[in-house]
């Protein structure tokens, strides 16, 4: 795991672990890679419960809730399946936040959407944020570059909600396990 990975999730361990909110991840291309990366730093229990990896269309309709006419009319790799993605592992992991990955890592790819194109998509149920990147570095860069971003802008997120260690002085921590 890169190294900036693990100092972005030590950051999102700062931001979560006093406030009693949970996470979950929902992740087609970057296969677990997100969920791993948040998960690597000691005390992600208190805050990480779980993670799918919906890498076919049709198991993000079953496990995830995702209308399967949107996956065919908007494509998988798409904001509105991202979107939908976070809001349906919060549903079915009942947690407050989800951050979620879509997209052609490569080799292969979909008419009119190259390689290299990835959504991710973070937040809550009515408040989400979506980033697509562009640009085909090959299949590993491409998904070290996904990862990365999908932590960097849950990070960003927390981050305008906890603009301050202080802040969270204020908020009740976790039940111990």
């Amino acid at each position: 795991m890169a190294l900036e990975n693990k100092v972005l999730s030590k950051e999102i361990l700062s931001k979560l672990y006093e406030t009693g909110k949970t996470i979950a991840t929902a992740e087609s291309c970057t296969s677990g890679r997100i969920g791993e990366s948040i998960t690597s730093v000691p005390g992600a229990s208190a805050y990480y419960k779980g993670g799918t990896i919906c890498y076919a269309d049709e198991i993000k309709s079953k496990v995830l809730g995702i209308d399967a006419d949107l996956i065919t009319e908007k494509n998988a790799v798409s904001e509105e399946v991202a979107r939908e993605m976070v809001k349906g592992i919060i549903n079915l992991m009942d947690v407050d936040y989800a951050v979620a990955s879509t997209g052609f890592a490569g080799p292969a790819a979909a008419p009119g959407i190259p390689v290299g194109t990835i959504y991710i998509a973070c937040g809550t149920k009515d408040d989400i944020r979506i980033i697509k990147l562009e640009g085909d570095e090959g299949r590993e860069e491409n998904l070290r570059n996904a990862t990365h971003a999908g932590l960097k802008l849950f990070l960003e997120f927390l981050t305008e909600i906890y603009p301050e260690p202080s802040d969270m002085d204020q908020v009740p921590k976790p039940e111990a396990r």
